[in-house]
Parts: C-alpha cells; sequence; structure tokens
C-alpha cells in the first residue's frame, strides 16, 4: 500500500536528507555502515532499484505520483512518498528536481579492486577528477563503449553523488566501480596483469590508434583531472602515454569527451 505523505512543513526532520544535509554527510550518515545517497529522475531511481538497492524514501511532486513515477511507488511498498507542488519542493531542495522525483537510498559496501576486476579486458581509470559531471559523464561512455569496469582514485568525486549519477543516466548502477584505497593505482594495476595507457600530451605520446594498443589482452586506459591532467609519476610508470591527434590547434579535450574517443577507438575495436 503506497504511504503518501503530504509536505505541511518544511522543517520536518524527516525531510533533513533532502533539504538540510550535504552529499558528504550523507554519505557518512550511518556511520560506521554505509551511508546515503540520492537518485534523482525516474529512470536513475528505477536502474538503481533493478541494481538492489534499498530506498529510504521518496520525494516526488504531485502529478508524478500517478503519472512517471507510478510503477516505482507501486514496486516499493510502503516506503514513505513525501509529495508537494514543484514550487515547494524547489524552495526545500533548492533546485528543481529533474522530472520531479528523488530517492534516498541506502549505499552498500563497494567490492575491492581485484573482485572488480577480475574478467575484465578493458578498464578505465579515473585519476583525481573531481567534477561530478565528468564523472557520471565517463561512466556514461563507459557503459556504453565495451569498458569492463571503472577505477577511481581516493580524491575522485562520487560516481554516487546526485549529479554524477545523473549525468550518467543511472549506467553507475549498470557498469562495476570502486576506489582504490590507496595512490599505488599503476603498481596495482600492474600487479593484476593489466597494461597501463596514460591518457596525456607527452613527447613520448603514441597515436591512439597505435595497432600495438589493439593487441595488448588487459589494458587499462588511464584519464586524469580537469586542470593538470596526470600526474607525472602516473605517466612515467604507465606502459604507454597514449594521445588523441588534434586538429585545428586545438590542444586537447575536455576529459568527458577525450573519455568516449579513447573508449571507442581501445575498447569497442579491441
Amino acid at each position: 500500500m503506497p504511504n503518501i505523505i503530504e509536505i505541511t512543513d518544511l522543517a520536518s526532520p524527516e525531510l533533513d536528507i533532502y533539504a538540510r544535509l550535504s552529499e558528504p554527510q550523507l554519505l557518512h550518515y550511518f556511520e560506521p555502515q554505509e551511508g546515503i545517497f540520492i537518485a534523482e529522475s525516474p529512470t536513475v531511481i528505477k536502474l538503481a532499484l533493478d541494481a538492489g538497492y534499498q530506498p529510504i524514501s521518496f520525494l516526488l511532486e504531485h502529478d508524478h505520483i500517478t503519472k512517471q513515477a507510478s510503477d516505482i511507488i507501486d514496486r516499493c511498498g510502503d516506503t514513505p512518498v513525501y509529495t508537494a507542488e514543484c514550487d515547494t519542493l524547489t524552495r526545500l531542495t533548492g533546485f528543481k528536481l529533474t522530472r520531479g522525483a528523488l530517492c534516498a537510498m541506502r549505499r552498500r559496501n563497494l567490492k575491492s579492486v581485484t573482485e572488480i576486476c577480475s574478467g575484465a579486458r578493458r578498464i578505465a581509470v579515473l585519476e583525481d577528477i573531481v567534477n561530478p559531471t565528468n564523472v557520471g559523464a565517463i561512466i556514461r561512455s563507459a557503459a556504453a563503449l565495451n569498458i569492463d569496469a571503472v577505477l577511481l582514485t581516493p580524491a575522485c568525486s562520487d560516481p554516487l553523488y546526485r549529479r554524477a549519477a545523473r549525468v550518467s543516466m543511472g549506467t553507475v548502477f549498470q557498469i562495476p566501480w570502486t576506489y582504490f584505497d590507496r595512490n599505488d593505482h599503476v603498481a596495482q594495476l600492474h600487479q593484476l596483469g593489466f597494461r597501463t595507457a596514460a591518457m596525456a600530451l607527452d613527447d613520448d605520446s603514441i597515436s591512439i590508434d597505435d595497432p600495438e594498443l589493439y593487441n595488448e589482452e588487459k589494458l587499462a586506459i588511464i584519464l586524469g583531472t580537469e586542470g593538470t591532467g596526470l600526474s607525472a609519476s602516473t605517466i612515467s610508470q604507465s606502459d604507454y602515454t597514449v594521445m588523441i591527434p588534434m586538429s585545428h590547434g586545438v590542444d586537447s579535450l575536455n576529459v568527458a569527451a577525450a573519455s568516449a574517443v579513447a573508449f571507442w577507438q581501445l575498447a569497442s575495436h579491441s
């Protein structure tokens, strides 16, 4: 039976997770257990539910209860559904809800790097990428373009942050991913049998269409932070430094755009 609750008090403590707690606070909400993340839009919420994540509550515009989110409500039993008009929810959250729907969900323990990489041939490695939009876009490209798993260094933005998961169109719930627990990620990749391709503009770079790259049995494609790119130590430790040829005097692509080119070339054609 749906548990529909009309919002009459924006200061209600049950709404804190949507209105007054930051994403880092939600991350540690149940510490030492795993915390909370917020899924936004019916599409993302459905994919999270399909992946087995447990809902805590919903925040929905009135119209969505009987329309876009009706099947979500039906499959979640008596999970609380807090509802109001669009303007009220915008005042509550500070932003206009994408397709009028949010869902607070319980996080799960992340798998280890070794578990995530088991059986993988092509993986993406994100080094210190802090923009959640870029993280979400890279994960979407990885899921679409035959990448088997995504690994993130500890400084990366969380793929389950609301914006990252939304930009990924829910693919964060479809492709395996996890964090390295320390910063010697190139060494860990080598220990797992991967050859490493550092995406960087360097005097020693080879072109992304070099046949030697296609012939690698296991290849990790390493992408760097938005401002400075990959660290010098990552480049020096990697087996290859790889560049995407540019034209018209353009020196580089946004990391999310570069990831799509790299995945298409090195995973879809390997």
